[in-house]
């Protein structure tokens, strides 16, 4: 009869202690231009005002180009990439930069527009449970100035300069994990960009949430795709409860 009642204890603390043990966190970590601001919109409209003249698409498709080349394996603020990328597509088209506006797209970022869905995401994530953190391939300032725009509060923020590195190599992930002082479990990320997120996602056992505005096509494992954010609360608890 002790037996039992000794055991009968030990059961009741043990559901005590899961019922009094924190929940852990829940992060979502975002990429930010193309993801949350309209970065092609952004790109294009400020390479468009230097060269009228250019095609808007075309300007874009240089810009895509070069930029990647730019940033790999260089520690470079997202200023110099920008002012470095669109002197490149000057090149690349013939066309002379406009004397002082070498530093045009950078000086145009502050007014890039979120994604008009975003913002109300972003809340209904957040009052699910969510953490949220952006890792980004920008400098601090800047990221800043998105982030008012976004009008929505952030847990924690990683940058170029923060992780040492551009996406799509691994620094961004690293630092957040060790901010964290552990990979957090569970843990989404939600990007656009095949190439800077979802690929090194696969790589790295993330889940990641395929914000796929283009339409395009991947053979790239991924935990979810949608078209756009609405709705991302829901597919982060999917996620979380599998």
């Amino acid at each position: 009869m002790l037996e039992l009642c000794e055991v009968a204890v030990l059961q009741r603390r043990e559901v005590a202690a899961k019922v009094a043990a924190p929940m852990a966190d829940r992060w979502a970590t975002f990429d930010c231009y193309g993801t949350l601001i309209d970065w092609e919109g952004g790109i294009a409209g400020a390479l468009s005002e230097l060269w009228p003249d250019v095609g808007r698409e075309r300007l874009l498709a240089d810009y895509h180009a070069v930029e990647p080349r730019i940033q790999a394996g260089r520690d470079l603020s997202y200023r110099e990439v920008m002012r470095r990328a669109a002197a490149a597509v000057g090149a690349i088209e013939g066309v002379e930069m406009p004397s002082g506006r070498e530093g045009a797209l950078a000086e145009s970022l502050p007014s890039w527009s979120p994604f008009p869905e975003v913002p109300d995401a972003l809340a209904e994530a957040r009052d699910a449970g969510w953490k949220l953190a952006i890792l980004s391939n920008t400098d601090p300032d800047l990221l800043a100035s998105s982030i008012e725009a976004l009008g929505v509060p952030f847990d924690l923020l990683v940058t170029a300069s923060d992780a040492g590195s551009y996406k799509p190599a691994p620094g961004h992930w690293e630092r957040f994990a060790s901010e964290l002082d552990n990979a957090p479990d569970p843990h989404a990320h939600v990007a656009a960009s095949l190439f800077h997120d979802v690929e090194p996602c696969s790589r790295l056992g993330i889940d990641c949430v395929w914000i796929n505005r283009l339409g395009e096509q991947s053979e790239l494992p991924r935990a979810a795709e949608q078209p756009d954010l609405s709705g991302l609360a829901a597919t982060l608890g999917r996620i979380a409860s599998s």
